[in-house]
């Protein structure tokens, strides 16, 4: 969103695909799984009436107007990119399949997820561990608002701890919030290690990857 009060910023658009290419110019294969919370919420509307279903079915095509955007912008600046939507849409974004997923990635193309998992009641989170094990990903990245995983929201509790490393164990035990348990159980059962950082500092994706960074590093 940028500055913006939702939607999305072309000048963040165009820096984050900037970072995007940065990575994968070091020989990283790159998939992106996009939410869609700059747009629509649906966990949000449920909550004051809306049926569930429904509401989850317009936050995952939020996802893909989010997916559609990044691939222009990762096109237009010379990078090849695919995006698949779990949520069929064949007009407008490729259907996922593993398959066609690993060919992207073997074809060097940054690999855009959208549509979340494709059913109900699962977040993006969970979509991101289940593309991370489908695809036999070494980590996943998970690119938020602060700087790491803390013991409570450090914007309302200024006392809140903060993690530089913790087992995805003590992030079930401790009932944290920084990813839902059944994508922290997921990539735990998997033994994918997840790196938590802050999207809004320019360059920490690099950082991160490269092994820097001011993040919080999960594992087993």
């Amino acid at each position: 969103m940028g500055d913006q009060a939702f939607g999305i910023s072309p000048d963040i658009a165009t820096r984050i695909c900037s970072e995007i290419n940065a990575v994968a110019e070091l020989g990283v294969d790159v998939a992106v799984v996009v939410g869609g919370g700059n747009i629509f919420r649906g966990v949000n509307l449920s909550k004051t009436g809306l049926d569930r279903v429904t509401a989850d079915h317009m936050g995952m095509m939020a996802t893909i107007m989010n997916a559609i955007a990044l691939k222009s912008c990762l096109l237009n600046l010379g990078i090849s990119a695919e995006a698949f939507s779990a949520l069929a849409v064949p007009e407008v974004c490729e259907t996922f399949s593993q398959r066609a997923a690993e060919r992207s990635l073997h074809h060097n193309k940054v690999t855009i997820f959208a549509g979340g998992t494709g059913c109900p009641y699962f977040s993006t989170d969970t979509a991101a561990a289940l593309r991370a094990a489908e695809l036999q990903c070494d980590a996943i990245l998970k690119a938020t608002q602060v700087d790491g995983i803390y013991s409570a929201d450090p914007k309302l509790d200024p006392n809140a701890e903060r993690f530089e490393e913790i087992s995805h164990d003590e992030i079930l035990a401790k009932g944290l919030t920084v990813m839902d348990t059944a994508a922290v159980a997921l990539a735990r059962d998997r033994r994918i290690p997840i790196v938590v950082f802050s999207i809004h500092q320019p360059g920490e994706l690099v950082a991160v990857v490269t092994g820097g960074g001011r993040a919080t590093t999960v594992t087993g």
